[in-house]
């Protein structure tokens, strides 16, 4: 799931080189934070965070396949 979100958030930003995600896991939850330049912020979270839910929902989508929930964290 790490690498998946890695590749989503490089193909979206200007500067994919400061593109980090680390993951968290416990008690049956993945927690993934994403962090990005913030110059990119914007790109990331789209207008009325519409790329940012989208995000999230495939994310969410993808955990379920696993059986595990997932959370997407967006920090600069």
């Amino acid at each position: 799931m790490k690498e998946l979100l890695t590749y989503i958030a490089k193909s979206l930003v200007d500067y994919p080189d400061q593109v980090e995600v680390t993951e968290r896991e416990g008690d049956g939850e993945v927690l993934l934070e994403l962090r990005v330049a913030s110059e990119d912020m914007g790109k990331v979270i789209g207008r009325q965070g519409r790329i940012a839910k989208w995000i999230r929902v495939l994310m969410r989508s993808v955990g379920q396949r696993k059986g595990t929930r997932v959370s997407v964290d967006i920090t600069d």
